[in-house]
C-alpha cells in the first residue's frame, strides 16, 4: 500500500502530548507542481481568450491604429473629426478645482500642439498633477480611447461581414468547374477576411446560426421522402396528417422554435444532445457508441507498452494543443470554417449515468489515465511534477501494470458492465454502492481520468489471407466482451497484445469527425515523429526512481455484483444479437468514380439501396449523417438516401430489360437528387432536426400531434454514414499510400436493420504495387439479426 501513502498529503494522530502530525513531502510536492501547472493553464486561456477576442485584429493591429492617431496630430490632420477632443472634455481633472495649470492652446483640435504647461515638479505638493492633468498625457490618454474604439469598430465590422459571408451557400449548389462571377467575388472576400492565422475558435463568434427552415418546405420535403415507401393509400393518409399539422398545430409551435433560434446558440443541438443521447436509458454499447480501428497495413511495433507509450504521449500533446488552442480550425475548401465547439469534451469528459437523464461531467483538466487489466483496475500519472512523461516512461508504466501478478479484487473484473448496461440500473447502483468511501475514491479516478486505457490480452490484426480477421478486429472494438471498456468515458483508448490499436468512443458529446481529427494526429506522429528502436521499443531511456501505477481498490458488496452480473447479462445479449462484416472492395475507388462525373458518396448510397432491395426485396426509410458545422455548434442532419430517383433507379435494374443508356440516365438522376438532398441538410434545409424540435416544443406545451409522433416513431432500418479522412495532413498519402486506417462502425438503429459504414478513398497509380488499403474501400455491416 505504498502508493496510497504517497497520495496522502498529510496524516495526523492525536496522542496524550498533542498532535502527532506527518507530512508527506512527494505529496505535498506534487500538489505544489499541480497549482502551479494549473495557473498556468489559466493565465494560456486568459491569453487566449483576449487573442480570440479581438480576432481578426491582433494587439500588434491596435499599436498600429493608435500610433496613425498620434502620429496624424502632429501633422495637424484631424481624423477623430473632433472626437479626441470631446473625449479629453470628458476626462477627470484629476486635481481639486482650486488648481489652475497654466497652458495655452494654439490649436483647439489638437491639445498637444503649442502647450504651455507648468511642470508638476515646480508646483506645490498640494497641487501636483492628476493622473490626467497635464495637457500631454490628456491628449494622448484621449487618442487611445479614440483609436480602441475605431479598432474594435473595425473588429466588429469584419466580424459581422465575414458571418454575412459565411451565410451565403449559393457556392455548393453550382456545378464543378461553372463558378459563378459572385461566388468568385465572394470566396476573395472570405479568404481576405480570414487570412490571419486563426486560432481553434477564432471564427466561433462569426459563424452564422442554424437558420429554421419553414413548416412548409419541411412537411413538403417530408412527404417527398416517403413517397417511394408508401403506397397510394398510406400515402393519403400520411398526406392528410401532414396538411393537418401544417396548417393548425405547427404555426404555434414553429413561433416558438423560431424564438429559441434567436435565443439560442443553435436551436437544435442541446436537444438533441439531451433527448437524442442522455436521456435515453437503453444501453449505450453497440446502440450508441462506434469504434475506431488502427493503421491495418502499417506495423510499427509488436510491443504493446511500448505503442502505448507512443500514443499516449501523443495523446496529451494534442490535448495540449487543444488547451493551447494551437490547432488550426477544419477548412471546407480551405476557407470556410467550421465549427470547433465538440473538441472541447474530446479529454476530462465522463457521461454520468442518472435515472432520468444523464450528465456529461467535464473537467478543465485531468493528470493521469485509468487502465484496465485482466480485471483489475489502475491509476497511471501522465506528468513528472509539471512535466509530460516521456514515450519511453509510459511505456514502463504500462508495462508494469502488464508484468503485475495481482488477482481482481472480489466484483472488480466485470465492474464495467455496468457502463454497458441499463442506465437506469447503473445510476441506482453507482448511488448505492459508490457515493462514499473507497468505491467513490476508485470511481472517481475513472470518471476523472482523461481518458480509459483497456490492456487486452488478446491479439487482433487485419490478415489479407483471413477474410473474418477485419470483422473480428472491429467487433473486439464496438463492444470487447462487455466488461473491458468504460463506455461511459468520452473514448476508450484500447490496446491488444500485439500493439495494435482501437477506440471505442461515447456519442454524445461529439460526433465521428471530431475523434477522426485526433485519431489522424496520433497515428501520424506516432509513426513519423515519435518512432522506435530497432527492438520495438519507444526511444529514450525510462526512469526506474517514477512510482508505479496505483491499483484502485474496491470494496464491492454481493448486492452490487448481482447488479454487475445482470448488466453484464444484458450487454453480453445485446453484443451476441450483433453480427459485423468488414470488408474491402478492390476494384475500383474514389478515383474512376469521379471520371464518371458522379458523386462518390452517391454512388454509394444508390449502391446500398440496390443492396438492400436485392436482399429484403422491399425499399427502407434510410439515414445518412451529414454534417451541419458551417453553422455555430452545429453538429448533424439526416439525409433521406430512399428517393423517387434512386427507387427507379433500383427497379430498372431489377426488371434487367431496359438499355445501358437508359439505366445511365435513371442512376444520374438519382446522383443528382442525392447531392441535391445532401446540401440542402448541410445548409439547414434539412426534414428531421427541424421535425424533431417541433416535436420538443409541442412535448413541452402539451400539444399532442398525431404527425409528429408517427414521425418520430419511423424505424431507420438502413443507418449509414461515410467516414471522414484527411482532415489534417500529418503525412503525404500520396508518398505514404498504406498509411491509412480501416476506418471505424456503429451498431444498426432497428433491431432488424443494418448500421453502415463506409470510406471511400483515390486510387491513384501508386498504389498498385501496393495491398489497396481498407480505409478506401472497407465497408462495416454491423446488423443485427431478428
Amino acid at each position: 500500500m505504498a502508493e496510497a501513502h504517497q497520495a496522502v498529503a498529510f496524516q495526523f494522530t492525536v496522542t496524550p502530548d498533542g498532535f502527532d502530525l506527518r507530512l508527506s513531502r512527494e505529496a505535498l510536492k506534487h500538489i505544489y507542481l499541480s497549482g502551479i501547472n494549473s495557473w498556468k493553464k489559466r493565465l494560456i486561456r486568459i491569453k487566449n481568450g483576449i487573442l480570440r477576442g479581438v480576432y481578426p485584429g491582433s494587439p500588434t493591429s491596435w499599436l498600429v491604429v493608435v500610433m496613425a492617431t498620434v502620429g496624424s496630430s502632429y501633422c495637424n490632420m484631424d481624423v477623430s473629426l473632433g472626437l479626441v477632443s470631446c473625449i479629453q472634455r470628458c476626462l477627470p481633472e484629476g486635481a481639486s478645482s482650486e488648481t489652475v495649470h497654466s497652458h495655452h492652446l494654439q490649436s483647439q483640435n489638437f491639445p498637444n500642439a503649442g502647450l504651455e504647461w507648468i511642470p508638476c515638479s515646480a508646483r506645490p505638493f498640494s497641487d501636483r498633477c492628476g493622473p490626467y492633468q497635464t495637457p500631454q498625457t490628456r491628449a494622448l490618454f484621449s487618442m487611445a480611447i479614440f483609436s480602441t474604439g475605431v479598432w474594435v469598430m473595425g473588429i466588429f465590422f469584419f466580424r459581422q461581414t465575414l458571418k454575412l459571408l459565411l451565410s451565403y451557400h449559393g457556392w455548393m449548389f453550382e456545378m464543378h468547374g461553372r463558378t459563378s462571377h459572385f461566388t468568385k467575388i465572394w470566396a476573395i472576400c472570405v479568404r481576405l477576411l480570414s487570412s490571419r492565422r486563426p486560432m481553434l475558435y477564432s471564427f466561433q463568434t462569426s459563424l452564422p446560426k442554424l437558420p429554421v427552415p419553414s413548416v412548409r418546405a419541411t412537411i413538403q420535403r417530408y412527404l417527398e421522402s416517403v413517397r417511394p415507401l408508401l403506397d397510394d393509400v398510406e400515402y393519403y393518409r400520411m398526406e392528410t396528417l401532414a396538411r393537418e399539422f401544417q396548417y393548425k398545430t405547427a404555426p404555434r409551435l414553429q413561433k416558438y422554435l423560431v424564438l429559441k433560434s434567436w435565443w439560442a446558440t443553435n436551436y437544435v443541438s442541446d436537444w438533441w444532445e439531451e433527448y437524442i443521447y442522455l436521456r435515453g436509458r437503453s444501453p449505450i454499447i453497440v446502440n450508441s457508441n462506434y469504434y475506431v480501428m488502427d493503421l491495418v497495413f502499417i506495423k510499427n511495433t509488436d510491443v504493446q507498452a511500448a505503442r502505448l507509450g507512443n500514443i499516449v504521449h501523443a495523446m496529451v500533446m494534442y490535448r495540449r494543443k487543444l488547451d493551447r488552442e494551437e490547432i488550426k480550425p477544419v477548412m471546407a475548401l480551405g476557407m470556410v470554417p467550421m465549427c470547433s465547439y465538440q473538441m472541447e469534451r474530446m479529454f476530462n469528459t465522463t457521461r454520468i449515468p442518472g435515472k432520468e437523464t444523464d450528465v456529461l461531467q467535464h473537467l478543465t483538466d485531468s493528470r493521469h489515465v485509468a487502465v484496465y487489466h485482466k480485471g483489475r483496475f489502475f491509476k497511471v500519472w501522465l506528468y513528472e511534477g509539471s512535466r509530460l512523461l516521456r514515450p519511453r516512461d509510459l511505456e514502463m508504466q504500462f508495462q508494469r501494470i502488464l508484468d503485475d501478478p495481482s488477482l481482481p479484487q472480489p466484483g472488480e473484473e466485470k465492474l464495467a458492465a455496468l457502463t454497458a448496461g441499463g442506465r437506469v440500473e447503473w445510476a441506482q447502483a453507482r448511488q448505492a454502492f459508490f457515493s462514499s468511501g473507497k468505491n467513490k475514491a476508485a470511481l472517481d479516478a475513472i470518471e476523472r481520468a482523461a481518458f480509459f486505457v483497456a490492456l487486452d490480452e488478446e491479439s487482433y490484426r487485419y490478415d489479407p489471407e483471413d477474410e473474418a480477421s477485419l470483422s473480428l478486429y472491429g467487433k473486439a472494438l464496438l463492444h470487447g466482451n462487455c466488461y473491458n471498456r468504460w463506455f461511459d468515458k468520452s473514448f476508450t483508448l484500447i490496446s491488444f497484445k500485439n500493439g495494435q490499436l482501437g477506440l471505442n468512443t461515447e456519442h454524445a458529446w461529439a460526433d465521428a469527425p471530431i475523434i477522426g481529427h485526433l485519431w489522424e494526429f496520433v497515428l501520424g506522429t506516432d509513426s513519423f515523429h515519435l518512432g522506435y528502436t530497432e527492438s520495438g521499443h519507444c526511444l529514450g531511456k525510462p526512469n526506474p526512481a517514477l512510482a508505479p501505477p496505483l491499483r484502485l481498490q474496491w470494496d464491492i458488496p454481493r448486492q452490487c455484483q448481482a447488479v454487475i452480473e445482470s448488466s453484464y447479462q444484458v450487454a453480453r445479449a445485446l453484443a451476441d444479437d450483433v453480427e459485423l462484416y468488414c470488408f474491402q472492395f478492390l476494384p475500383f475507388g474514389k478515383g474512376l468514380i469521379k471520371k464518371c462525373r458522379t458523386s462518390p458518396d452517391a454512388f454509394v448510397q444508390i449502391a446500398l439501396q440496390l443492396a438492400h432491395f436485392r436482399d429484403r426485396g422491399k425499399f427502407c426509410l434510410t439515414y445518412e449523417a451529414s454534417m451541419t458545422r458551417m453553422f455555430r455548434e452545429g453538429r448533424t442532419e439526416t439525409v433521406r438516401s430512399c428517393t423517387n430517383e434512386s427507387t427507379a433507379f433500383v427497379q430498372a435494374m431489377m426488371e434487367g430489360s431496359h438499355m445501358k443508356a437508359d439505366l445511365q440516365d435513371l442512376f444520374r438522376k438519382a446522383a443528382e437528387k442525392h447531392q441535391n438532398m445532401y446540401r440542402l441538410a448541410m445548409t439547414g434545409a434539412g426534414i428531421d432536426r427541424h421535425l424533431f424540435c417541433l416535436y420538443v416544443v409541442s412535448k413541452y406545451l402539451g400539444v399532442s400531434s398525431p404527425f409528429l409522433a408517427e414521425v418520430l416513431s419511423e424505424p431507420w432500418r438502413l443507418s449509414t454514414s461515410q467516414i471522414p479522412q484527411f482532415q489534417i495532413r500529418m503525412f503525404d498519402p500520396d508518398q505514404h499510400p498504406n498509411h491509412l486506417g480501416a476506418g471505424g462502425g456503429f451498431g444498426p438503429v432497428a433491431d432488424d436493420g443494418y448500421g453502415v459504414s463506409y470510406m471511400i478513398a483515390e486510387c491513384p497509380a501508386l498504389w498498385e504495387p501496393h495491398p489497396p488499403s481498407p480505409a478506401g474501400h472497407c465497408r462495416s455491416f454491423p446488423s443485427s439479426q431478428d
